[in-house]
Protein backbone atom coordinates (compact mmCIF):
# COMPACT_ATOMS: atom_id res chain seq x y z
CA UNK A 1 0.00 0.00 0.00
CA UNK A 2 2.75 2.37 0.77
CA UNK A 3 4.31 1.66 -2.84
CA UNK A 4 1.03 2.23 -4.15
CA UNK A 5 0.97 5.80 -2.59
CA UNK A 6 4.74 6.69 -3.19
CA UNK A 7 4.04 6.08 -6.92
CA UNK A 8 0.57 7.74 -7.18
CA UNK A 9 0.45 11.48 -8.19
CA UNK A 10 -2.91 11.97 -7.28
CA UNK A 11 -4.44 9.26 -4.92
CA UNK A 12 -3.57 11.29 -1.47
CA UNK A 13 -5.42 14.34 -3.23
CA UNK A 14 -8.42 11.89 -4.32
CA UNK A 15 -8.80 10.55 -0.63
CA UNK A 16 -8.60 13.70 0.78
CA UNK A 17 -11.17 15.17 -1.00
CA UNK A 18 -13.38 11.79 -0.78
CA UNK A 19 -13.09 11.98 3.20
CA UNK A 20 -14.08 15.91 3.32
CA UNK A 21 -17.05 14.90 1.24
CA UNK A 22 -18.04 12.45 3.76
CA UNK A 23 -18.08 15.20 6.21
CA UNK A 24 -19.91 17.04 4.23
CA UNK A 25 -22.85 14.12 3.92
CA UNK A 26 -22.80 13.92 7.38
CA UNK A 27 -23.30 17.62 7.84
CA UNK A 28 -25.88 17.47 6.35
CA UNK A 29 -27.66 14.47 7.34
CA UNK A 30 -27.26 15.11 10.85
CA UNK A 31 -26.66 19.00 10.89
CA UNK A 32 -24.30 18.43 14.56
CA UNK A 33 -21.37 21.00 15.01
CA UNK A 34 -19.23 17.93 15.71
CA UNK A 35 -20.32 16.36 12.41
CA UNK A 36 -17.80 19.02 10.93
CA UNK A 37 -16.70 18.30 7.62
CA UNK A 38 -12.62 19.01 8.20
CA UNK A 39 -12.36 17.03 11.56
CA UNK A 40 -14.59 14.32 9.70
CA UNK A 41 -12.23 14.67 6.82
CA UNK A 42 -8.82 14.95 9.83
CA UNK A 43 -9.99 11.75 11.47
CA UNK A 44 -10.46 9.52 8.45
CA UNK A 45 -6.95 10.41 7.24
CA UNK A 46 -6.04 9.58 10.54
CA UNK A 47 -7.55 6.01 10.72
CA UNK A 48 -6.75 5.11 7.28
CA UNK A 49 -2.75 5.94 7.38
CA UNK A 50 -2.97 4.22 11.09
CA UNK A 51 -4.76 1.04 9.77
CA UNK A 52 -3.02 0.84 6.56
CA UNK A 53 0.45 1.36 8.28
CA UNK A 54 1.24 4.45 5.80
CA UNK A 55 4.23 7.13 7.14
CA UNK A 56 2.58 10.35 7.38
CA UNK A 57 4.86 12.12 4.73
CA UNK A 58 4.37 9.77 2.24
CA UNK A 59 0.46 10.88 2.53
CA UNK A 60 2.08 14.72 2.87
CA UNK A 61 3.67 13.79 -0.26
CA UNK A 62 0.88 13.06 -2.21
CA UNK A 63 -1.31 15.29 -1.03
CA UNK A 64 0.77 18.30 -1.22
CA UNK A 65 -1.19 19.76 -4.06
CA UNK A 66 -4.01 20.74 -1.56
CA UNK A 67 -1.46 22.71 1.00
CA UNK A 68 -0.13 24.48 -2.38
CA UNK A 69 -4.08 26.03 -2.78
CA UNK A 70 -4.20 27.16 0.83
CA UNK A 71 -2.00 30.76 0.22
CA UNK A 72 -4.48 31.56 -2.43
CA UNK A 73 -7.79 30.40 -1.36
CA UNK A 74 -7.10 32.74 1.84
CA UNK A 75 -6.07 35.51 -0.51
CA UNK A 76 -9.27 35.03 -1.82
CA UNK A 77 -11.15 35.95 1.02
CA UNK A 78 -10.03 40.11 0.19
CA UNK A 79 -13.27 39.74 -1.97
CA UNK A 80 -15.84 39.48 0.43
CA UNK A 81 -13.88 42.40 2.24
CA UNK A 82 -13.48 44.36 -0.93
CA UNK A 83 -17.69 43.85 -1.27
CA UNK A 84 -18.16 45.38 1.83
CA UNK A 85 -15.52 48.10 2.07
CA UNK A 86 -17.74 51.00 3.06
CA UNK A 87 -19.29 49.35 5.74
CA UNK A 88 -15.75 48.74 6.85
CA UNK A 89 -14.83 52.61 6.26
CA UNK A 90 -17.55 53.71 8.39
CA UNK A 91 -16.49 51.40 10.94
CA UNK A 92 -12.99 51.06 10.94
CA UNK A 93 -12.11 52.31 14.64
CA UNK A 94 -14.50 49.59 16.54
CA UNK A 95 -12.91 47.05 13.66
CA UNK A 96 -9.08 47.89 14.42
CA UNK A 97 -9.62 47.98 18.06
CA UNK A 98 -11.85 44.52 18.22
CA UNK A 99 -9.67 42.47 16.15
CA UNK A 100 -6.37 44.35 18.36
CA UNK A 101 -8.55 42.95 21.66
CA UNK A 102 -8.90 39.61 20.37
CA UNK A 103 -5.35 39.22 19.53
CA UNK A 104 -4.24 40.19 22.92
CA UNK A 105 -6.61 37.85 24.43
CA UNK A 106 -5.48 34.87 22.67
CA UNK A 107 -1.50 35.38 23.62
CA UNK A 108 -2.68 36.47 27.18
CA UNK A 109 -4.45 33.36 27.46
CA UNK A 110 -1.66 31.03 26.07
CA UNK A 111 0.89 32.87 28.87
CA UNK A 112 -1.75 32.35 31.70
CA UNK A 113 -2.28 28.94 30.89
CA UNK A 114 1.88 28.37 30.51
CA UNK A 115 2.27 29.98 33.58
CA UNK A 116 -0.48 27.79 35.49
CA UNK A 117 0.64 24.57 33.74
CA UNK A 118 4.41 25.36 33.94
CA UNK A 119 4.86 24.85 30.37
CA UNK A 120 8.94 25.10 28.85
CA UNK A 121 9.77 28.17 26.72
CA UNK A 122 9.55 25.98 23.53
CA UNK A 123 6.02 24.15 24.26
CA UNK A 124 5.14 27.96 24.84
CA UNK A 125 5.84 29.66 21.88
CA UNK A 126 4.50 26.63 19.96
CA UNK A 127 0.85 28.01 21.25
CA UNK A 128 1.27 31.45 20.80
CA UNK A 129 0.28 31.84 17.25
CA UNK A 130 -2.76 28.93 17.65
CA UNK A 131 -5.23 31.99 16.29
CA UNK A 132 -4.00 32.76 13.12
CA UNK A 133 -3.63 31.41 9.75
CA UNK A 134 -0.98 28.26 9.42
CA UNK A 135 0.96 29.92 6.84
CA UNK A 136 1.77 32.83 9.09
CA UNK A 137 1.65 30.46 12.24
CA UNK A 138 4.40 27.90 11.18
CA UNK A 139 6.87 30.92 10.58
CA UNK A 140 6.17 32.78 14.40
CA UNK A 141 6.67 29.17 15.80
CA UNK A 142 9.84 28.21 13.84
CA UNK A 143 11.01 32.19 14.48
CA UNK A 144 10.33 31.36 18.06
CA UNK A 145 11.76 28.08 18.55
CA UNK A 146 8.68 26.02 19.25
CA UNK A 147 7.84 22.32 17.37
CA UNK A 148 6.19 23.87 14.13
CA UNK A 149 4.36 20.15 13.71
CA UNK A 150 2.90 20.88 16.79
CA UNK A 151 1.70 24.23 16.11
CA UNK A 152 -0.26 23.14 12.96
CA UNK A 153 -1.57 20.93 14.50
CA UNK A 154 -3.04 23.48 17.39
CA UNK A 155 -3.91 25.83 14.51
CA UNK A 156 -6.40 23.26 12.90
CA UNK A 157 -7.81 22.15 15.86
CA UNK A 158 -8.35 26.21 17.32
CA UNK A 159 -9.87 26.60 13.46
CA UNK A 160 -12.27 23.49 13.77
CA UNK A 161 -13.55 24.64 17.18
CA UNK A 162 -14.26 28.00 16.00
CA UNK A 163 -16.32 26.73 13.16
CA UNK A 164 -18.46 24.27 15.16
CA UNK A 165 -19.65 26.61 17.92
CA UNK A 166 -18.83 30.32 16.88
CA UNK A 167 -22.75 30.08 16.28
CA UNK A 168 -23.92 28.64 19.18
CA UNK A 169 -21.31 31.14 21.22
CA UNK A 170 -22.62 34.09 19.68
CA UNK A 171 -26.03 32.61 20.62
CA UNK A 172 -24.77 32.33 23.94
CA UNK A 173 -23.41 35.93 24.79
CA UNK A 174 -26.10 37.63 22.75
CA UNK A 175 -23.64 38.64 20.05
CA UNK A 176 -26.19 40.18 17.42
CA UNK A 177 -24.11 42.29 15.53
CA UNK A 178 -22.74 41.12 12.24
CA UNK A 179 -19.64 43.46 12.51
CA UNK A 180 -19.12 42.33 15.80
CA UNK A 181 -19.74 38.26 15.20
CA UNK A 182 -16.77 38.32 11.82
CA UNK A 183 -14.27 39.81 14.04
CA UNK A 184 -14.56 37.49 16.89
CA UNK A 185 -14.41 34.65 14.72
CA UNK A 186 -11.60 35.70 12.20
CA UNK A 187 -9.87 37.22 15.01
CA UNK A 188 -10.22 33.25 17.12
CA UNK A 189 -10.37 31.17 14.74
CA UNK A 190 -8.57 31.86 11.50
CA UNK A 191 -9.75 31.19 7.52
CA UNK A 192 -11.42 27.71 9.10
CA UNK A 193 -13.95 29.68 11.41
CA UNK A 194 -14.07 32.41 8.43
CA UNK A 195 -15.96 29.63 6.70
CA UNK A 196 -18.54 29.27 9.09
CA UNK A 197 -18.63 33.40 9.49
CA UNK A 198 -19.82 33.30 5.53
CA UNK A 199 -22.47 30.72 6.03
CA UNK A 200 -23.73 33.07 8.74
CA UNK A 201 -23.54 36.10 6.16
CA UNK A 202 -21.83 38.61 3.56
CA UNK A 203 -20.84 41.17 6.39
CA UNK A 204 -19.68 38.38 8.78
CA UNK A 205 -17.49 36.87 5.97
CA UNK A 206 -15.86 40.10 5.19
CA UNK A 207 -14.99 41.21 8.56
CA UNK A 208 -13.61 38.00 9.17
CA UNK A 209 -11.40 38.10 6.41
CA UNK A 210 -9.93 41.29 7.32
CA UNK A 211 -9.19 39.72 10.60
CA UNK A 212 -7.73 37.13 9.47
CA UNK A 213 -5.12 39.62 7.75
CA UNK A 214 -4.88 42.12 10.34
CA UNK A 215 -4.65 39.16 13.37
CA UNK A 216 -1.69 37.80 11.78
CA UNK A 217 0.21 40.60 11.46
CA UNK A 218 0.03 42.00 15.21
CA UNK A 219 0.34 38.20 16.28
CA UNK A 220 4.28 38.20 14.48
CA UNK A 221 4.77 41.53 16.75
CA UNK A 222 3.06 40.08 19.50
CA UNK A 223 4.05 37.13 19.92
CA UNK A 224 7.74 38.37 19.60
CA UNK A 225 7.16 40.24 22.95
CA UNK A 226 4.89 37.56 24.63
CA UNK A 227 8.07 35.25 24.00
CA UNK A 228 10.05 37.11 26.25
CA UNK A 229 7.76 36.90 29.11
CA UNK A 230 8.70 33.28 29.45
CA UNK A 231 12.07 31.95 29.15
Amino acid sequence: MSEFFETSVFFGVLFSILSYGIGVLLKKKWKLAVCNPLLIAVVLVILFLAVSDIDSSVYQEGAKPISFLLTPATVCLAVPLYEQMELLKKNYKAVLIGIFCGVLTSLASIWLLAFLFELDHASYVTLLPKSITTAIGMGVSQELGGYVSVTVAVIIVTGVIGNMFAETICRIFKIHDPIARGIAIGASSHAIGTAKAMELGEVEGAMSSLSIVVSGILTVIGASLFAKFMV
